[in-house]
């Protein structure tokens, strides 16, 4: 671990400079540019409100709130671990000429993903101010689920460029298995109604949901769900270790697939 903390540091240029590529290659031939991470997210809240009011209530204000906080969260974990999947065969031509610390790639992805989302963020702070949600001292602890879906990601978004190196399709078995998780992420529907259905231990048990909760009570001006808090950190810490873990152990045969 020292030595993985000692290489970041040394090569933290090259880190900045990697996130830099990456978001000028996700907007290079965009009119709109960073402008872009504004407008889809407040866009596609519109649409899903449109559409899925009926499940919420259409008389509840703040359905739209709800709707953009599951959204950009699941958004972030979704395009993160995808850049993530991509980033070692994407970099195979560096890799094979320059000596660079591996998982500098898939981490720079990562960030570049995070960096996007945050300044996303901005809508839903304009968005809960005119539909009259304002923040409360609970509004703090917004930062404990952001953090954790942050870890989250780069530990999936680790073994997810590991073993893509040497499953092709993983990418798509990926895509699909993110479809899953965003259906159980109750972004767009009332949890309550799958619970009585007696399925509710598939939002229960899924991760990036206990962050969306978590953040989502946090803009309500409610407490943290403490099974949701230990949940998440707990899967978070977990992945990282073993992100890292696969990630240390097969780096060195990269070369030999890419």
């Amino acid at each position: 671990m020292l030595r993985v903390i000692k290489n970041f540091k040394k090569f933290r240029f090259l880190l900045l400079e990697l996130v830099k590529k990456d978001i000028k290659l996700k907007y290079r031939r965009s009119y709109l540019g960073i402008l872009w991470t504004l407008l889809e997210p407040l866009l596609t809240m519109i649409v899903l409100t449109v559409v899925f009011s009926g499940f919420y209530g259409k008389s509840d204000r703040s359905f739209p709130i709800y709707v953009l906080s599951g959204r950009l969260l699941y958004s972030f974990f979704s395009s993160g671990t995808k850049a993530a999947c991509k980033s070692i065969r994407s970099n195979a031509s560096i890799i094979k000429k320059v000596y660079v610390p591996k998982y500098i790639y898939p981490f720079a992805s990562i960030i570049a993903n995070y960096l996007i989302f945050m300044i996303s963020l901005t809508v839903l702070v304009v968005v809960s101010l005119v539909l009259g949600v304002y923040p409360t001292k609970h509004i703090f602890a917004a930062i404990i689920p952001l953090i954790t879906l942050l870890f989250m990601t780069i530990g999936v978004g680790m073994v997810l460029a590991t073993m893509a190196v040497f499953f092709r399709d993983l990418e798509y078995l990926w895509d699909v298995m993110l479809m899953l998780i965003m259906y159980s992420s109750a972004i767009f529907y009332n949890p309550a109604k799958v619970i009585k259905n007696g399925y509710g231990w598939i939002i229960t048990y899924n991760p990036v949901y206990a962050c969306i909760a978590n953040f989502r009570n946090a803009i309500y001006g409610s407490s943290i769900d403490r099974w949701s808090l230990y949940y998440s950190v707990g899967v978070a810490a977990i992945s990282v270790v073993v992100g890292l873990f696969v990630f240390y152990k097969k780096q060195d045969e990269f070369i030999l697939n890419i």
